[in-house]
């Protein structure tokens, strides 16, 4: 989520039924507004791990409190309040490189693309349109969206020139042996990759 998001987040907005964080608002400034685009506005999947976090939050705000987030009086978290008293002496406590808290919104991202979540379910989840800003902001920091050794390609068709009982060969081809890339029907070929896909 966005910074903004995230401080403006009410309970009202979190469905532990249906384990999703509903964006539907954001801070700008102090001001409570509507999400950035209209694609920004998006029901989130709650991971076990985030589902853990917030429950615990739940305990530590008030019954009668609104916000995910709160101040001590009750109010949204102020981001230059928060950043300046809080986020950095953490990061310096961590001996970390001062950054701002939004990028963490970039480092969950990069993580989810770099675990192979699938790009579009990312985009979805991060309020983009389309996938074309995720891999435009993300990809030179994930290994497997940026290999240009050759290796995924090399094992591709090595790995379809390896005689084996599923891979697919040609009525007159004998046991034992396959057919080339060069041959094979798209079906053939986009069975192939989803079955290397899952070795």
């Amino acid at each position: 989520m966005r910074t903004g998001e995230i401080n403006a987040l009410e309970w009202k907005h979190i469905d532990f039924d249906q384990d999703l964080i509903l964006v539907r608002q954001s801070i700008v400034k102090g001001k409570l507004e509507n999400t950035k685009t209209d694609g920004s506005m998006r029901d989130i999947p709650m991971v076990p791990l985030v589902r853990a976090a917030l429950l615990a939050q739940r305990k530590l705000v008030s019954e009668d409190c609104r916000w995910v987030f709160a101040q001590r009086n009750g109010d949204p978290i102020n981001l230059v309040n928060f950043t300046n008293r809080v986020w950095h002496p953490l990061l310096r406590h961590l001996g970390l490189a001062p950054r701002r808290p939004y990028q963490t919104r970039h480092t969950a991202a990069t993580l989810m693309l770099a675990s192979g979540e699938n790009p579009e379910w990312v985009a979805r989840t991060l309020g983009h349109a389309n996938t074309e800003m995720l891999f435009r902001v993300y990809s030179r920091y994930v290994p497997n969206l940026t290999r240009n050794d050759g290796k995924a390609f090399t094992g591709l068709v090595t790995a379809s020139s390896m005689p084996t009982s599923s891979t697919p060969r040609t009525k007159d081809a004998p046991q034992g042996t396959t057919t080339p890339l060069s041959v094979l029907t798209r079906k053939q070929l986009e069975a192939l990759v989803a079955q290397l896909q899952q070795q």
